[in-house]
């Protein structure tokens, strides 16, 4: 069974580290308690990646 979360009522936000005008980079929304969706900011109504929180995090400390 699918349990993608409904994605059009989340709130994105981008990096603290893109450019000036938000774009070229990553996105996540912190609306679903558990999962980090992820998104194009370049393709704001293409597919998104949804992730565990744990796998997030997992990948953000290896990334710093």
């Amino acid at each position: 069974m699918n349990h993608s979360p409904e994605l059009s009522v989340a709130e994105w936000r981008s990096s603290s580290y893109s450019n000036a005008s938000g774009g070229e980079c990553v996105q996540v929304s912190d609306d679903f308690p558990g999962l980090v969706p992820v998104r194009d900011s370049k393709n704001p109504t293409g597919p998104a990646l949804v992730l565990q929180a744990a796998a997030w995090d997992t990948f953000i400390s290896s990334v710093k």
